[in-house]
């Protein structure tokens, strides 16, 4: 195989010869002109001249586009026939799938002479039978036994899906065509060119200096700003729990902007699992000054982290940022982190399926529930998490939170909770939604064409359903119609920690999930910094709008559209390469999401409420009873980790002054209970 790149000089292509120049694939480096035996020669300007290489396809990109199409067409074919069989159809069966599939079997011979052209291709291409064609062989063959012996299709489903999946992988993995450059030379005609490969003396000097080198090199250190290695003034330590590409960009930002601006040198270090080490870090006394996306509560509550109001701008500085990105790290009147990322969740919706269906995108619950139906009639499920955000959801959209004032204790005791608890579980035993499963197998398939979930999932769709563009979309999710005829579409989202990539760059999988977290993100000062002016200046920069939106532009550019950031400042979140209809959409939900406040003892109600769902959806326990035992149990751990850290645990007794600071950092929910509406 080959990777294509298009030369530019001064941002032109010089040559019709440069639009797509081939650099065949070696274990080794090699020295190659552009023309080949015979270089072209360039005329240069006096002074600067810039030269740029752009990744192309060449001639893949036709077939690469006929993978696509082919992609789309078995999913297509995939949908059409559990539409009639289930996902899990009996092999015994006769689904008389010719009679009931217009064209089935023309299609699929017809898909099964692509793949064996597409094979043909790629193996002349690469020069080699097997490896990158084996899968285009492996379907090109199971279209053929489909065809042949259509009795085997429902056998085959698993199979088919299996492939269809690996097919969306292969593109990517066919698209990328890693193009490693050691130096590259301009020189004059004639000149003697160096040699490519090393000799053995050179080789075994490199080698040794790289095995003496394994052992001083601080594998966990980005490195040091140039201020920092000059020695200019007093620096600060940052720690960042994301992968090595990550740290490179906001080393550059850093050297570009931060320290000319502020004269403040920074130590950049990677931190694999924040968590874990940060607080061995604290108590052996070597915590770094600031640390990004480690905003533990728990940490706070222990006085282990710094209070930002006590700085006179932070009043100013909030204003970048939702209330509802701040709620999580806030307590009473101090706030213990600046927001970077926030993740919320979106109705992601097939607009070819619907419309295969005349179904539109439903817009409250009440639609919801008249859409399962129709999708269950053609094998097809509506997608939602059994877990306590999907339930909050409902009670947010009721007006009430989780917890009464200061976080005393839950709500679970009301009308509103028994309610909310009795739709969701509704959900999944009366209309038999699935408790588990894979959100982006079963949307790119079509087997779920609707499906609620963080919007992380538009990173993935962009990787791994190449095929799909244009097909799908996402909205606000459904709402709770109020009284007053309004649509409420609350959503409650609370905070979490960066994904740790450690000393290694991110993966697709992982740049995704550090890209769009599945609650707020947040950047800390620890209590012990010796710096806490200089660490605040750093939080300023980096929460600030044009360094959110720069960071945002680079990683994609770096990793491409899997890597959309979901930065919580406002300002910059508009300047993200969103397409107008998607912009719309997300800060339409953006508007009704809102924060969960940090609970001492919060870990326990999640493990609680898990309980109490398994209770009433798989063991048929009665709901309201159910509610009461379980909503004991998770007050009672509120009470012991409150009196621990000596707050107050009787609500009668809360000061009015906390109960009028809780109810300020909300926007959608409302001192009501089902009962006094």
């Amino acid at each position: 195989s080959a990777g294509c790149s298009k030369p530019r000089i001064n941002g032109q292509v010089p040559l019709k010869e440069l639009e797509a120049v081939s650099f065949p694939f070696s274990q080794f480096y090699n020295l190659e002109p552009l023309g080949g035996r015979e270089p072209y020669l360039f005329y240069l300007e006096e002074g600067k001249n810039e030269l740029t290489l752009e990744v192309v396809l060449g001639d893949l990109a036709e077939w690469i586009r006929l993978t696509r199409q082919s992609l789309y067409e078995l999913t297509s074919l995939y949908r059409e026939i559990i539409m009639i069989t289930s996902a899990t159809p009996d092999p015994l069966r006769d689904y008389d799938l010719e009679n009931r599939i217009p064209q089935l079997f023309t299609r699929l011979a017809g898909q099964e002479l692509v793949f064996r052209q597409m094979q043909e291709f790629f193996q002349t291409y690469t020069g080699q039978r097997g490896g990158h064609t084996e899968l285009l062989n492996r379907i090109a063959h199971m279209l053929g036994r489909m065809v042949d012996k259509p009795h085997t299709i429902p056998k085959l489903l698993g199979e088919f899906r299996d492939n269809i999946g690996a097919l969306g992988a292969w593109i990517s993995e066919t698209e990328g065509q890693p193009l490693q450059i050691d130096y590259i030379l301009v020189t004059s005609p004639g000149q003697k060119m160096p040699k490519a490969s090393p000799t053995f003396v050179d080789t075994l000097k490199h080698e040794a200096k790289a095995f003496i080198a394994s052992f001083f090199h601080d594998y966990t250190s980005v490195g040091f700003t140039e201020a920092a290695e000059a020695g200019k003034g007093e620096k600060i330590k940052v720690w960042l729990g994301l992968g090595r590409d990550q740290g490179q960009i906001l080393k550059e930002m850093i050297e570009d902007t931060f320290t000319p601006e502020t004269g403040i040198a920074v130590e950049l270090e990677l931190i694999n699992e924040m968590n874990s080490l940060l607080i061995p870090a604290i108590i052996a006394g070597m915590a770094p000054d600031v640390a990004i996306g480690a905003a533990d509560m728990e940490l706070a509550f222990r006085g282990a982290l710094l209070d930002l109001t006590r700085f006179p701008d932070f009043n100013e500085i909030s204003q970048r940022f939702k209330k509802s990105a701040l709620l999580p790290f806030r307590f009473r009147d101090q706030v213990y982190a600046l927001p970077e990322s926030q993740g919320f969740p979106m109705l992601f919706y097939r607009q070819d399926v619907l419309s295969d269906l005349g179904v539109a995108v439903p817009q409250t619950w009440d639609d919801v529930f008249d859409v399962i139906p129709i999708l269950q009639r053609n094998n097809l499920d509506f997608g939602l998490e059994a877990s306590v955000g999907s339930y909050t959801t409902f009670l947010y959209q009721l007006g009430v939170p989780l917890y009464k004032e200061d976080a005393i204790e839950t709500n679970l005791d009301s009308e509103a909770a028994v309610a909310s608890l009795r739709k969701l579980t509704d959900l999944f035993t009366l209309y038999g939604l699935p408790l588990a499963y894979d959100v982006a197998n079963r949307f790119r398939l079509g087997e779920m064409p609707l499906v609620i979930t963080s919007y992380g999932l538009y990173n993935t769709l962009q990787v791994f359903a190449p095929e799909l563009r244009g097909q799908w979309g996402f909205a606000p999710i459904p709402g709770t119609v109020m009284a007053d005829g309004t649509i409420n579409r609350a959503a409650p989202v609370g905070s979490t920690t960066m994904a740790g990539g450690g000393t290694a760059s991110l993966n697709q999988s992982q740049a995704m999930t550090a890209a769009v977290p599945a609650g707020t993100t947040g950047a800390v000062i620890m209590a012990g910094s010796l710096q806490p002016e200089k660490s605040w200046e750093f939080l300023k920069w980096w929460t600030r709008e044009d360094t959110q939106a720069r960071f945002g532009r680079e990683l994609e550019s770096l990793m491409g559209s899997a890597a959309r950031y979901a930065t919580a400042n406002i300002e910059a979140m508009a300047q993200l390469p969103w397409r107008p209809a998607e912009r719309e959409a997300l800060m339409e939900q953006w508007a009704w999401v809102e924060g969960v406040p940090p609970v001492l003892g919060g870990y326990y109600v999640t493990r609680q409420f898990d309980w109490l769902f398994r209770a009433v959806v798989l063991q048929n326990e009665p709901l309201r009873e159910s509610i009461l035992e379980y909503d004991l149990a998770a007050n009672k751990e509120i009470e012991r980790k409150r009196l621990e850290f000596g707050l107050e645990t009787d609500y009668e007794l809360l000061p009015a002054e906390y109960k009028r600071l809780y109810w300020e950092n909300y926007t959608h929910v409302y001192r009501l209970d089902i009962e006094e509406e």
